[in-house]
């Protein structure tokens, strides 16, 4: 089961049923999802007392190990005989080709039809942040870009999660990934800006003119460039 919110409601239930259901066309201005990453795992829920203390008890959520089964095998078909992209289905097909019907097949299918659902409910100005790990991150901007559109892909952001280390026979798997989609070239964006910290200015801004503070580069390049680039820049070469 998984949980969805949207206007002050709360659906509890499989959220390709509750997308069909009650989320109408282009109506949600922002999705973010952090679905399972099939990662092999159990996933518990941990009930605590009423003084919320030490976990009492708990029961399995999810189990994120994905299975060709039935309901995989329909909704593959689903994408292969419904009204979606033309270059979805080839993506999926090709996929099923060199996949087969393995557990990482089986998770990318569950997750394209999901998708799919995704980018009708979003508004035009909307965007989509998709959370996930390396397993399986390549794959997923592949069906996005087939959804969406290769030109509506915006960013990957790379989100550290843990401290630099080593990893048994290979380097530290220590981040995941976030992959940034908007709906239309219109989509909102709102940038954040933060103050600088006081450190910060009076170590690198220590020079002040008509109380504007700056800081002195030194500009540098292997020889002159050609074209516009090339020209003066405020009397400047």
């Amino acid at each position: 089961m998984n949980v969805n919110y949207r206007m002050n409601k709360l659906y509890y239930g499989d959220n390709l049923f509750i997308l069909r259901k009650y989320i109408e066309d282009e109506s949600v201005d922002l999705i973010y999802l952090d679905p399972p990453f099939n990662s092999n795992r159990a996933y518990n829920v941990i009930f605590h007392d009423k003084t919320g203390k030490d976990p009492q008890a708990q029961m399995q959520a999810f189990e994120d190990t994905w299975y060709w089964s039935d309901e995989t095998q329909n909704a593959y078909e689903q994408i292969m005989e419904g009204d979606y992209q033309s270059e979805l289905k080839d993506s999926m097909r090709a996929f099923l080709e060199f996949l087969k019907t393995s557990n990482l097949m089986a998770y990318l299918t569950m997750m394209a039809i999901r998708l799919v659902e995704l980018h009708r409910v979003l508004k035009p100005t909307g965007s989509l942040f998709l959370h996930c790990d390396p397993t399986a991150a390549h794959y997923l901007k592949v069906i996005l870009d087939q959804i969406f559109g290769i030109k509506q892909f915006e960013n990957e952001i790379i989100w550290k999660r843990t401290f630099a280390h080593n990893d048994p026979k290979r380097f530290g798997n220590n981040f995941d990934i976030i992959l940034f989609y908007s709906k239309s070239e219109n989509f909102k964006f709102s940038p954040v800006y933060t103050p600088y910290d006081k450190e910060y200015i009076e170590t690198f801004f220590r020079h002040e003119e008509k109380g504007r503070k700056y800081q002195l580069i030194t500009l540098t390049g292997p020889k002159t460039s050609e074209g516009e680039s090339g020209q003066d820049w405020r009397g400047y070469n």
